[in-house]
């Protein structure tokens, strides 16, 4: 229950859309039962005057069929409008509201999950919750007052068709899915959970290719993405057999429905208490209605599917499914969240330790007055790349404090932290996209000046331009075109552009040789105009211009 309020608050602002989608897909179905209702008793009734010399007003029933036709037309067209409309408000605010709920959650707590699962969760269970008013709330909604309104009308003429109609309905649509629901509801969870499975094996393997190829392994691995394709398809397959057996059960009482109501009606015809038109369109607005009821079962079915994208999407929003909780709106109470143009750093007593391993950092104490140069220095595994995360919120401290201008780190809104800091990360995190896209996720609003002055300041801008599309040169997935040198100053380049005043550069010098380190070093410390540096390094090259050195040792 507790998750489901949890969907009805999230679909709270498209309530509206949503609403009105339904409403427009009601008189659809309704327009839809009219006209197959109309036209029926529109041929019996020319049939029976014709047979018997009676007069017949033909041109009011053509008006009201030629109605139904049309108003059936525009509501499918304006329920699949504003169902979309619906849907895509949705999109706007469920990536949004996830995005917000994972940016304040720590990097040990996300790295605990794959990242082809994360990604899965982000956009295929997002998909699935975006769907769920046209897949399943939607179809059933419309198929109870649909029903009840066919049964309430078939009432008036005889109460045997009402209920029988009714008992049809309730039959194909409910009875028979819900029964079949103990088989399909955990095929539709584990559908979702081989997805996912499926999902991170591909992410691995492309990630891993290199050493697939030089290990020789790429065979293996395509068994091992054969096999879990194989599970996925066969669980695919069997509730595809289910739905078709339940479309088999629903197309069967419907022509049910049409036999009975004749059937039924026949008696009531003899004894001239229902006209022999009139049964006739009964009965063909009986067969009409199970347009109502063919979405159920497959919305039923999607249930499972949808409870359990649910159930992984709010177990990620919650923490990474750790038991974690993050804030509900994202955000740490904050009521300044300007950044100023410069800023100070302290750090008192910091300690660390990942979970089940011996702590990392012990009572690390240092301070960053405003503009100022520190290098931390130390071997590889001693904590250095672990404290820029700690700096910039993505680590929880086990012990110590952080400040930032004299205020506690942790006061802070998350986002408003993070904008303290610049970063290159010691691995550089390029995404797909060209030149201009990479450098613009540091600076939105920059200018091509803009882009060109930074390139030249980390040594880019000859090779930049010697590329024939120059900034617009597609880089591809992690910047595999570039060298290890150049995705470095690329990096380098996207965090100076970022209006930080603490820059953090993590091996920046990584592929670099010495003399390409030193310069790119002092280009960035010429070009600091009052922002603080933090380096981190395990090399030599730029630290006599450092204002303090650290070491840290493991």
């Amino acid at each position: 229950m507790t998750r489901l309020m949890r969907l009805l608050r999230l679909f709270r602002p498209a309530w509206g859309w949503l609403a009105l989608a339904s409403l427009v897909a009601l008189l659809a179905l309704l327009a839809n039962i009219a006209l197959m209702g109309l036209s029926g008793w529109f041929i019996a009734a020319m049939g029976l005057a014709g047979a018997s010399g009676a007069g017949l007003d033909y041109f009011t029933p053509a008006a009201l069929i030629r109605a139904a036709a049309m108003l059936r037309s525009l509501g499918r067209y304006g329920e699949r409008l504003l169902g979309h409309e619906a849907t895509f408000r949705l999109l706007a605010r469920l990536r949004v509201w996830l995005f917000t709920r994972l940016l304040p959650q720590s990097a040990q707590a996300l790295g605990r999950l794959h990242s082809g699962d994360i990604a899965s969760r982000l956009r295929r269970d997002i998909d699935r919750l975006e769907t769920a008013h046209l897949r399943v709330l939607a179809p059933l909604l419309t198929a109870l007052v649909g029903g009840g309104l066919m049964a309430a009308w078939l009432g008036r003429l005889s109460a045997a068709l009402a209920w029988s109609e009714a008992a049809l309905l309730a039959l194909a649509g409910l009875a028979a899915p819900l029964l079949l629901a103990g088989i399909t509801l955990p095929m539709s969870r584990r559908q979702i959970t081989l997805a996912s499975r499926l999902h991170e094996t591909a992410v691995d393997g492309l990630q891993g290719l290199p050493d697939l190829l030089t290990s020789g392994d790429l065979d293996g691995f395509r068994a091992r993405f054969a096999a879990h394709n194989q599970a996925l398809e066969t669980e695919q397959a069997r509730l595809g057999r289910l739905n078709g057996l339940t479309q088999a059960i629903l197309l069967a009482a419907a022509q049910a429905a049409l036999i009975l109501m004749l059937v039924l009606a026949a008696p009531l015809v003899r004894a001239h208490a229902l006209p022999a038109a009139d049964a006739v369109m009964a009965a063909l607005a009986a067969l009409a209605a199970f347009e109502a009821a063919a979405p159920l079962p497959a919305a039923l079915q999607a249930l499972g599917a949808l409870w359990e994208a649910a159930g992984r999407v709010f177990a990620l929003a919650d923490g990474g499914g750790t038991g974690a909780e993050a804030p509900e709106d994202g955000h740490a109470e904050d009521g300044d969240q300007t950044v100023p143009a410069a800023a100070a750093l302290a750090v008192r007593a910091l300690g660390f330790a990942y979970q089940g391993a011996p702590p990392l950092l012990r009572d690390l104490s240092f301070t960053l007055p405003a503009g100022g140069t520190l290098a931390l220095t130390g071997p590889v595994g001693a904590g250095k790349s672990t404290l820029a995360l700690l700096l910039t919120g993505l680590l929880t401290p086990s012990s110590g404090e952080i400040r930032v201008n004299g205020r506690p780190a942790a006061a802070l809104a998350p986002e408003t932290l993070r904008r303290h800091f610049a970063v290159a990360p010691q691995h550089a995190d390029l995404f797909s996209g060209t030149l201009r896209q990479i450098l613009h996720l540091g600076a939105p609003e920059a200018d091509d000046h803009s882009l060109r002055r930074v390139l030249e300041q980390v040594g880019l801008a000859e090779t930049v331009a010697a590329f024939p599309q120059g900034l617009d040169t597609w880089i591809g997935n992690g910047g595999l075109t570039l060298s290890g040198g150049q995705a470095r100053r690329l990096a380098v380049a996207r965090a100076l552009l970022r209006p930080a005043p603490i820059l953090i550069l993590d091996e920046p010098g990584e592929g670099l040789d010495y003399d390409g380190e030193r310069a790119l070093l002092n280009a960035v410390l010429d070009g600091l105009n009052g922002r603080s540096l933090i380096l981190i390094t395990h090399r030599a090259a730029g630290l006599e211009r450092m204002d303090t050195l650290l070491e840290i040792n493991a």
